[in-house]
């Protein structure tokens, strides 16, 4: 992609969304300490909600400061530029360029498809743009000496994953990218933490990540799921030290913006922070019930992934479960029987069910949909034959090398799996564009005569598979 190309994709896709205003009777007073406090060098004035003009630095030393103007009498619209210029979020950068040439102006506003401002771009935003970039993200990353620094990071990586999709950027690259950045991102708030709270830091640790982030397929909505190996034999101020850093670390990730888990499973939790012989105590119990959370609590743990610290611990604990999972065929039953109660939404004829009431009404969730037993299915059939780690599409080709799956049917999996992924992402994408935010659901609505084809196939290559599961783990043998 070159810096040619960029001028040539939509403002929308760059612009500031948070956007900063003040009313039109605000005092200077008033609306400088807004500048200030938010650290702007700029102003939207509003009268009512319209907005009406801007204001910048330059407007107060130039129609303030240098006029000797008492700043406790003077309001915004004394001495705001008005109209604020703006043009509609669909405009090719290179319009911007040339409207800001013409006018001489620094800033441009961007309205939706309903005339509503809905964002902000300057020069120092297309500026940006033009070296637009994982490598400036991790320069920032590498720069950052806060959480307010690794919080602008991480808002940054949903800004780049919209600009590097509308550049067709392939899904699978994006999708590694995040994971790259994500984990840059804790390996730097471990650094910080270490240098500025916890220089005593015990070694015989391992923070992990789990699920979705284990197999570094996250989106663009992920939340976390972490967990800590202590080696055994620590003594207590040692564990200590490791339960408050765990809890700093979450903390931080939540503040600078990655949400936390629903359901709890993070490191500062003490169910989810244990030694390495009460992991694999835990790891029998599970197996020994195999109840709907202890599948849950186990599946958590066939997708492990060490990102810092002793990862002898991580390797310990992944033969451990191996050798469990391998041990247990019921148990793997048990998990494929979980698998298949995912029904894809295929009504009759070729049609699709939608989500009937509340928020996501008309709506498809396509983690439920598919992908969730895709991941969940191939990971089970993986298990059964010793394999444990990777990413889906990885596991998806090991098993037709194995010859667990047919050619075929591995390459009908492989694609109806990068295709749900990618519809997922792509619709938040457009959530973000649009000022929401992500989540797993799309509108199928919205998609063309063709789109729905395949996503129609995609949904019947899922429930195929699930048959096939139904007969290699002889789900039929089995009691409710």
């Amino acid at each position: 992609m070159t810096e040619e190309n960029v001028f040539f994709f939509p403002v929308g896709d760059f612009c500031r969304r948070d956007l900063i205003t003040c009313p039109v009777e605000a005092t200077v007073v008033d609306l400088a300490a807004i500048m200030r406090e938010k650290n702007v060098s700029s102003i939207i004035v509003r009268e009512g909600e319209a907005p009406v003009g801007i204001i910048t630095d330059r407007d107060l030393r130039n129609k303030v400061v240098s006029r000797g103007k008492d700043p406790a009498t003077l309001t915004a619209r004394a001495i705001m530029s008005e109209p604020l210029i703006t043009v509609p979020e669909e405009s090719y950068l290179f319009d911007v360029v040339c409207i800001m040439s013409r006018h001489h102006i620094h800033r441009v506003g961007v309205v939706d498809g309903e005339g509503r401002l809905c964002g902000m771009v300057n020069e120092s935003d297309i500026l940006r743009v033009q070296t637009h970039s994982p490598q400036l993200l991790l320069r920032d990353l590498q720069i950052a000496e806060n959480l307010e620094d690794l919080k602008k990071v991480y808002r940054g990586i949903q800004g780049l994953v919209v600009f590097l999709s509308r550049s067709g950027v392939r899904t699978k690259d994006l999708i590694k990218l995040i994971a790259s950045l994500n984990d840059s991102i804790v390996l730097r708030l471990i650094e910080l933490l270490r240098r500025e709270r916890f220089v005593d830091l015990p070694e015989g640790f391992v923070f992990m990540v789990l699920g979705s982030e284990g197999r570094g397929e996250q989106t663009l909505s992920t939340d976390q799921d972490n967990a800590i190996i202590c080696a055994d034999g620590l003594d207590d101020k040692a564990l200590g030290r490791i339960e408050a850093f765990s809890q700093a670390l979450i903390d931080g990730l939540i503040q600078i913006g990655v949400p936390e888990c629903p359901g709890g499973i993070m490191a500062k939790n003490p169910f989810w922070r244990r030694s390495l012989k009460d992991w694999s105590v835990a790891l029998d119990q599970w197996i020994s019930v195999p109840s709907p959370e202890n599948i849950l609590n186990f599946s958590m743990f066939a997708d492990i992934r060490g990102v810092w610290g002793d990862m002898s611990l991580v390797d310990s604990l992944k033969s451990a479960v191996i050798r469990r999972a391998m041990e247990e065929d019921l148990f793997l039953s048990r998990m494929a029987a979980n698998v298949v109660r995912f029904v894809p939404p295929l009504g009759m004829f070729g049609t699709l069910k939608v989500e009937k009431q509340g928020p996501y009404r008309g709506l498809i969730d396509l983690k439920k949909a598919g992908i969730f037993a895709i991941t969940e299915g191939v990971k089970v059939m993986c298990l059964a034959r010793g394999r444990l780690g990777g990413g889906t599409r990885e596991k998806i080709q090991w098993l037709k090398e194995q010859e667990v799956l047919p050619p075929k049917q591995a390459d009908d999996l492989d694609a109806a799996f990068s295709l749900l992924v990618f519809y997922r992402l792509r619709g938040q994408v457009d959530s973000i564009r649009a000022g929401y935010e992500p989540n797993n659901y799309i509108n199928p609505a919205k998609l063309n005569r063709l789109e729905l084809g395949r996503l129609r196939l995609s949904l019947e290559v899922v429930k195929s598979f699930q048959t096939t599961l139904s007969t290699h783990f002889r789900l039929n043998m089995l009691r409710n």
